[in-house]
């Protein structure tokens, strides 16, 4: 068993590597995170902590549910992943089941929830133009202060986060697109 120095230096190095190589968007807790299952998750020394955050809700479903790691590795080891530019043999069953289960017409997985919020950005703009009769480029978008959804361009345009300076929030209105040539 390792002396608890080592565990001390182990924790240390990681967060020094992090700050050292990493890029600085999040201002982390200074614990390292080493394990998880279930709802809990441990750290480089062995203490126990109760996943409260999930990764920003992405592992609502608790770490490493036995059920979900064979899942994943049964379809890690028939193929990876592939591009939306192919069809696949089964994201229509899961659409359908999805569309089913909701009462949907459609839907659309994403990876990230910044990608669900961008998507229901251009899903309300296109709504307020083809169903409104908006004229072009003059959809606004009016979002809740106090939010957090990611740090994407548009997303981080409309962020209150006090935390994020105001030239990033502004970026959003200077976009303009040009033809590649």
């Amino acid at each position: 068993m390792p002396q608890l120095s080592q565990v001390r230096n182990k924790a240390q190095r990681a967060i020094e590597l992090e700050e050292r190589y990493g890029a600085h968007n999040y201002h982390p807790l200074p614990v390292v995170l080493d394990s998880g299952k279930g709802v809990f998750v441990w750290d480089v020394d062995g203490k126990r902590y109760y996943d409260f955050l999930s990764a920003y809700s992405a592992v609502n479903q608790g770490h490493c549910h036995p059920r979900l790691v064979a899942v994943m590795q049964d379809q890690a080891a028939r193929m990876t992943l592939t591009s939306r530019a192919f069809y696949n043999s089964v994201l229509g069953e899961y659409e359908k089941m999805v569309c089913e289960l909701f009462g949907y017409d459609k839907m659309l997985p994403m990876n990230t929830g910044a990608e669900a919020v961008e998507t229901a950005i251009k899903m309300a703009r296109k709504w307020g133009y083809v169903k409104k009769g908006i004229p072009a480029d003059q959809a606004k978008v009016v979002v809740c202060e106090g939010n957090f959804h990611g740090r994407t361009i548009s997303i981080i345009s409309m962020s209150t986060d006090p935390g994020e300076p105001g030239r990033l929030r502004a970026i959003h209105a200077g976009l303009h697109g040009h033809p590649v040539r």
